[in-house]
């Protein structure tokens, strides 16, 4: 099936056709399917990629759920006869893709292709770096002791070398880290075990595969690395899909800056030891010189933090606020100082094995950054500084990925699809498609197939107190207790800090306490957010508060959930350097940064919010924000009509009368397992 040029594309009407007999009652979905039911909204917007790929053009797609959107682009993606690169956002996506929804549809249409799996180094087992670890005294501990013979074990029989397939490895652990490659410290061909390297064979499956499943992280990677193996997979194919694509600027911006990271430093301080002590002991004083690589990682962080001393989660900081004081620049120096003195080490041993002639490289690469950031930043880019509880990073950014997208579009010609189901608030779907570089793209907007007037109820409180109101925190756990108890649990609680999650967590804790009441709180940051997700599924009167990771990608359908509640309206912080460096821009040109940034920000992040509630056709709920100002401000029309069409309720009463409603009909029904959904 691989494209042999345009004379081989479909006419757009003949592939529309095809499209229109798919999804047919009677057709390939619906024979190997019994709960398939055509979907008009899935259909309109399966007619329109198939237009897009005859026509080698670009389409933004936004899909309410429900529509079916990965069905819809898939469909004319294989019947089209192209190779197909498909990027989605995060890695778990991925293998849900490649390892359910693509084998399904290759299935139901019966047609002969062959689909892979790439992912980033990261992601699959090195085994160089794997025979290094046992003896690199880097082990952190015993459990990874115990780890790394089991990875030893289940080495002798994977195939793909993907570590996702390894159980009990968490993709935190501090051992995947030693036995996993980076571009820094990969030998390329120099490696003793490059003819069995698992990167470089899922590359090799990738360029002779129709259907490529990437991720959005990895395309970004090889735009500005050209290290994942994308650059050479892009100009053979004839369409690239971005699914979930309301994530891609974020993910582009990752990549497409320079960073240099106290991680990075240390990283290399001890791929420096393990290989100065295993192959060249006593020829430098490889401790010392490591020692110094750290200990100037070290300084760098605490000259990021400051005053700081504490600190929940990840803040970012403006460039003056550090980069003008004494000590932050002699902390550079002090790292550039630290890097140059392995250099000079490291020079005096390269020519004896490929991993000294690497890390020499990676000195070098260091040495550059220092002194990058020792200097002025690039025409039109912003710098920040991501201070952590253990780390720092020094970023330099594009305010957007406009210039990197426009520069792949002008490329050899093919088809490109952008969806999501939250894109923007406007026709055009500007939030997305001005910064992606997407101005002429022709778009699509296509509702979603649920009843939401029947099904689903607003309340936005008018007698609330305000966000900056130190009784505001307390006041969202009471609202939330009382439709908690209406409800007996199912409920959300999303919060647009950590701070507000932590004080609406214990206040929650102390109403329910207070009433010796049976609810369960479950509280993001107390276990992972799977384990986190599996306790409410299994303890219906519970209520679980999650800020950011758990505002999309949730998708909880049936009554395990009726109740969504959002703390306040999610305008971005604006004391955040990319928000400013924005804000700046737009109003250079003359334009409303509150308006075009700050409220299209906001209600992007309400529909993704406010999208955990209804998840299926038989899906019923309460969706609250508790910040008056939807209510009383002008701006509040537009965010409400950002949501899909809710029925408003006036009052508490009511609001309270619609949960105790859906707590009385609960029990009827059968929810669809998620891995037996329909197309």
């Amino acid at each position: 099936m691989s494209s042999e040029g345009e004379q081989d594309q479909p006419l757009p009407a003949e592939l529309e056709q095809w499209v229109q007999a798919a999804f047919e009652v009677g057709g390939p979905l619906s024979r190997a399917d019994a709960h398939y039911a055509p979907r008009e909204p899935q259909l309109n917007m399966s007619r329109a990629v198939a237009r897009a790929i005859a026509e080698r053009d670009t389409l933004v797609v936004e899909a309410g759920t429900g529509v079916g959107k990965t069905f819809a682009y898939l469909v004319p993606a294989l019947l089209s006869g192209g190779r197909a690169l498909i990027s989605t956002a995060t890695k778990s996506l991925q293998d849900q893709l490649f390892l359910r929804d693509l084998p399904r549809l290759i299935d139901a249409l019966q047609m002969p292709l062959r689909s892979a799996l790439l992912k980033g180094r990261g992601s699959y087992l090195c085994l160089h770096r794997m025979k290094y670890a046992r003896h690199s005294a880097e082990l952190p501990d015993r459990r990874s002791v115990f780890l790394l013979a089991r990875v030893e074990q289940w080495a002798q029989a994977t195939v793909s070398g993907d570590l996702s397939e390894m159980e009990g490895l968490d993709e935190r652990s501090p051992l995947i880290p030693l036995i996993s490659s980076t571009r820094d410290n990969c030998l390329g061909t120099e490696c003793p075990d490059y003819r069995a390297c698992h990167v470089v064979k899922a590359r090799r499956e990738a360029l002779e595969a129709d259907v490529v499943v990437v991720n959005h992280h990895l395309f970004f990677a090889d735009l500005s690395l050209r290290d994942s193996g994308v650059a050479e997979l892009l100009p053979t194919v004839d369409l690239a899909v971005f699914d979930e694509a309301h994530q891609l600027p974020e993910a582009g911006l990752q990549f497409l800056g320079t960073v240099l990271g106290t991680g990075q430093l240390i990283d290399f301080s001890r791929d420096l030891l393990a290989q100065g002590l295993a192959q060249a002991r006593g020829l430098q004083d490889w401790q010392a010189v490591a020692a110094a690589v750290e200990r100037a990682a070290r300084e760098l962080r605490l000259a990021c933090a400051g005053a700081m001393k504490e600190l929940r989660g990840l803040i970012k900081l403006r460039w003056q606020e550090r980069a003008e004081q004494p000590g932050f620049s002699a902390a550079l120096d002090q790292v550039a100082a630290a890097v140059r003195l392995a250099e000079a080490a490291l020079a005096t041993v390269a020519p004896t094995a490929p991993d000294f002639v690497r890390l020499h490289e990676r000195a070098g690469q260091l040495r550059d950054l220092a002194a990058h950031f020792a200097s002025s930043a690039e025409p039109g880019a912003v710098r920040w500084i991501d201070l952590g509880t253990h780390q720092a990073r020094l970023v330099e950014s594009p305010l957007d990925i406009r210039k990197a997208m426009q520069e792949q579009l002008n490329g050899p010609p093919k088809a490109w699809i952008f969806t999501s189901a939250t894109l923007g608030d406007d026709e055009r779907l500007r939030w997305f498609t001005e910064p992606a570089g997407l101005d002429d793209a022709k778009v699509l907007r296509v509702g979603s197939p649920f009843d939401y007037v029947n099904h689903a109820r607003l309340y936005v409180p008018r007698g609330f107190p305000k966000p900056s109101d130190p009784s505001h925190g307390p006041s969202v756990a009471i609202m939330a207790a009382r439709c908690a108890r209406a409800l007996g649990g199912r409920t959300f609680v999303l919060t647009t800090t950590l701070r507000a999650l932590q004080t609406i967590g214990e206040a929650l804790r102390s109403e329910f306490e207070l009433d010796a009441d049976p609810i369960q709180v479950l509280v993001q940051g107390a276990a992972p957010k799977r384990l986190l997700l599996q306790q409410f599924l299994e303890e219906p009167r519970s209520v679980l508060v999650g800020s950011a990771s758990f505002w999309e990608g949730i998708d909880v359908p049936g009554d395990a959930l009726q109740c969504v509640l959002i703390d306040k309206l999610p305008f971005p912080p604006p004391n955040d350097p990319l928000v400013e460096a924005r804000v700046q821009k737009l109003e250079s040109e003359g334009r409303n940064a509150f308006a075009e940034f700050f409220i299209a920000e906001a209600a992007i992040a309400l529909k993704q919010g406010g999208g955990r509630l209804i998840r299926s056709e038989t899906d019923m709920g309460l969706l609250v924000v508790c910040d008056p100002r939807m209510a009383g401000m002008n701006y509040g029309r537009r965010l409400r009509a950002a949501l899909p069409p809710m029925t408003q309720v006036a009052n508490e009463g009511e609001a309270l009368d619609w949960l105790r409603c859906l707590a009385a009909e609960r029990g009827g029904g059968d929810v669809v397992a998620e891995g037996n959904r329909p197309f």
